[in-house]
């Protein structure tokens, strides 16, 4: 029965809560609010920090107005995939 249950769950339709991280900027040229949204098991790649063993995803939005500037983020996590930094360059971070 354990193995029907873990092949029903690798079907669900609804994920884990913690799995993706939804996240907004403001873009600082124009003030348009983006939305990102990251996989936190499948978008980070492995980078040494220090002798740390570190996960890292870069995002880059572009908003659909006039304006076309891109605003990369930069994400940053712990081997349990919690985010421990991240930056934004060209906006802001906003509040959902």
């Amino acid at each position: 029965m354990g193995f029907f249950s873990r092949l029903a769950r690798l079907f669900s339709s609804s994920p884990s809560a913690t799995r993706y991280i939804h996240f907004q900027v403001k873009c600082n040229r124009c003030g348009e609010v983006l939305e990102g949204r990251l996989d936190a098991f499948n978008d980070p790649s492995m980078e040494d920090e220090d002798g740390k063993l570190i996960y890292f995803c870069r995002k880059v939005l572009i908003g659909s107005g006039h304006c076309h500037q891109p605003v990369e983020t930069i994400f940053k996590f712990d081997e349990g995939r919690h985010v421990i930094d991240k930056q934004v360059t060209g906006g802001v971070f906003v509040d959902a």
